[in-house]
């Protein structure tokens, strides 16, 4: 899938720094630094007025230190561990490094600059330090785990107690068990992983945002709009600029083949050879990865990753993918022929090649299904699909509205700002939509917070979507594709999780869930998108008003299982990519990656000369710098409870205030309170099953 979810301020995130920067920050300057100082702002929001690149530094190593004092204070208590001297302490530990961080690390992704970059490469291996310096600290975890087996002899409540077992299961899969030599060779390992993670990051983005395609001859844009053509034009030439994924938007509408061909080239060989070359860091990550599960006394790295997750083993992983290939596989076949066939309809005598499949593929629809993505997008306004759409679907389930706040500072010009209430007019939260991409922001799409909620820090939730539609001409209206609106719906998925959150506690609020639970809401959330009723009351034209016509919606809904052999194949492709790059040993030796991939994606069978992977290696953001390592194919597994869950909606009503609040209660406001799978069970009153997946993907 395209859509992704960041989570930062975390632990595991890597920082570091200059000593010699720490000493030019002076007492009285600390005392003025906005990040440190609690925000006047309605819900504490941060005040983007004020803050400035200089800040960010100091207020992270001022974080840093405080939590530091603060282990330090427990560690240091003579007293008998306790929840409230050591669990409750530990979480509070790190306020003040959340704060700073969560608008740090949202500006690094959504409106970054060369001096926030430059602090991520310095700040990576000491943050690294940080976090191991906690997670392996012993006396810490002796304290820990002396309330952990005092438990059920204390009068703590459900999610309390949750929270003692999570600090727990943290310290154990962190190392915290383990002698103090093998320890210190974690540090290391952990620390190098970090900064070769952040330098994978900082390569692919300087490649993708530079190493597109440029064109001087306005007629091998023939396919482009005009308004697509204004919109790219620079000083007289017109600058294709690449995403993060392997296939370009722009190849579904360019006629010229070799323009396309170059795009797709530019596009897979972006980070190979030369200046962005990440080779050598995919070969250097794999390898410490697989030698940091050794020490900690697993075969490879996916088996300690999968700790706590609802798949919990690589070969469960494996079992999912191996019931979805063939299917996948036969799906793929006959929309190749179709493809084939459609090419020599139009005069063409060329075998199919993966940068003529997006291209063709779109004339198959528009004859099969006669629907044409520009006769679409003039009723996707994005404003009307935030608002009318997105918005109303929360309403009419949830009973929440929103408010447009323009009083609120944001990071960049295009952000929006909405305050959401409950439905009996109490305050929930703030919500912030950036959906134009731009130069100072990553590919992709996700949500995270600026503030958690948490009832302990007394914090309600400041949540932020990001999504990278493109940007309209100046005076031109921001018309987005049907896969763009669905996008707006995931994010906002995700968005509900954060607000929804109803925890104490701000370490397991909200979406701090595992990586194969986090993208169920999203997933689902997305359902709404094509629901009558919700479509019918944003699908508006944008000129006239028009509602959009039965028969266009007709259309979309005929077209829903269209290519979607391709679209599981390139997704498998990448999840099983990700998967066998960490069932390694540490004893395996990798020399080249580009035939180690050819050779894991024959193993699977998912070696299809027409369907590349979503990403290969070299620029798979997600493993190798986005925190997703062995768990990309979380994306399939929560796809598998989304279906499921919107037939348990179908089978009791649909969109109804009864089953959103049950939804609400049941799941989106549970964060990580309590088991995964038996959070489901008490949602569905059944295990899910794969079913509706498989039915609504056109692959049974």
């Amino acid at each position: 899938m395209k859509k992704h979810i960041i989570i930062v301020a975390t632990l595991v995130l890597a920082l570091s720094c200059k000593t010699k920067e720490v000493k030019k920050e002076s007492t009285s300057d600390m005392a003025n630094n906005p990040l440190l100082i609690e925000s006047t702002l309605d819900y504490g929001a941060p005040d983007f007025t004020k803050i400035k690149n200089e800040h960010f530094m100091p207020a992270i190593l001022e974080g840093m230190k405080v939590q530091n004092e603060a282990i330090q204070k427990i560690v240091d208590n003579t007293e008998a561990p306790t929840f409230e001297n050591t669990i409750i302490a530990l979480e509070e530990s790190s306020k003040t490094l959340d704060n700073v961080t969560a608008v740090f690390y949202g500006l690094a992704g959504a409106h970054t600059n060369d001096t926030i970059k430059e602090i991520q490469k310095e700040l990576a291996p000491k943050f690294s330090k940080h976090s191991d310096d906690i997670l392996l600290n012993t006396e810490l975890f002796n304290r820990i785990k002396t309330v952990y087996n005092n438990l059920e002899s204390l009068n703590l409540d459900a999610e309390s107690k949750h929270l003692v077992n999570e600090y727990y299961k943290n310290f154990v899969k962190a190392g915290a068990n383990l002698s103090e030599d093998k320890k210190e060779k974690l540090k290391e390992i952990n620390s190098e992983i970090a900064s070769l993670s952040n330098d994978f990051g900082k390569k692919l983005l300087d490649a993708s945002k530079k190493g597109g395609v440029v064109v001087l001859d306005k007629e091998k844009l023939k396919g482009f709009s005009e308004d697509k053509i204004k919109s790219i034009e620079k000083d007289g030439s017109y600058e294709i600029q690449l995403i993060n994924t392997t296939q370009q938007p722009s190849l579904q509408s360019l006629e010229n083949r070799e323009l396309r061909k170059e795009l797709f080239n530019k596009s897979v060989c972006r980070t190979e050879g030369g200046e962005f070359d990440t080779t050598d860091l995919v070969k250097k990550m794999v390898t410490l990865r697989a030698k940091k599960a050794q020490i900690l006394g697993f075969d490879n790295y996916a088996s300690w990753s999968l700790q706590g997750t609802m798949a919990n083993t690589p070969d469960k992983v494996f079992e999912m993918f191996n019931g979805l290939i063939p299917g996948s596989l036969e799906k793929a076949a006959s929309e190749v022929k179709e493809i084939q066939a459609e090419i020599g309809k139009n005069g063409g005598d060329f075998k199919l090649a993966p940068y003529d499949w997006n291209h063709y593929a779109e004339k198959v629809r528009k004859s099969k299904y006669n629907l044409n993505e520009e006769e679409v997008k003039p009723y996707f306004e994005v404003t009307n699909v935030l608002e009318k759409g997105v918005f109303y679907a929360a309403t009419k389930l949830y009973g929440i509205t929103f408010k447009k706040r323009t009083d609120i500072p944001t990071y960049h010009p295009d952000v929006v700002v909405y305050e959401v209430f409950e439905e009996d007019g109490s305050p929930l939260g703030l919500y912030y939509g950036d959906f134009f991409a731009r130069d100072s922001k990553r590919g992709g799409a996700w949500m995270s917070a600026f503030v958690k909620q948490s009832k302990l820090r007394n914090q309600k939730p400041v949540i932020y979507n990001v999504c990278n539609s493109p940007k309209p001409a100046e005076g031109e209206p921001a018309l987005i594709s049907f896969d763009e609106v669905e996008t707006m719906f995931h994010e906002f998925g995700h968005a509900l999780h954060g607000l929804f959150g109803n925890q104490k506690y701000a370490s397991i609020s909200g979406t701090s869930t595992s990586r194969d639970f986090v993208e169920f809401p999203s997933q689902f959330n997305e359902n709404w998108a094509t629901h009558p009723e919700v479509l019918n009351n944003y699908a508006l034209h944008y000129k006239t008003g028009e509602v959009i016509p039965d028969s266009l919606l007709k259309k979309i809904k005929d077209a829903g299982t269209f290519n979607q052999g391709y679209s599981m194949i390139e997704n498998l492709c990448s999840s099983s990519l990700d998967m066998i790059w960490h069932t390694i040993s540490a004893d395996d030796k990798i020399e080249d990656v580009a035939k180690f991939e050819e050779d894991a994606l024959k193993q699977m069978k998912l070696n299809v000369d027409e369907v590349p992977p979503r990403y290969r290696s070299t620029y798979f953001a997600h493993i190798f710098s986005g925190g997703y390592a062995a768990g990309y194919y979380s994306y399939l597994w929560t796809e598998m409870l989304s279906h499921d869950a919107y037939d348990w909606f179908k089978n009791n009503g649909l969109l109804t205030r009864e089953n959103g609040q049950k939804f609400r209660e049941q799941v989106l406001s549970k964060g990580n309170t309590m088991d995964y799978a038996e959070m489901y069970k008490t949602f569905a009153g059944r295990d899910p099953k794969a079913a509706p997946m498989l039915k609504a993907r056109g692959l049974k």
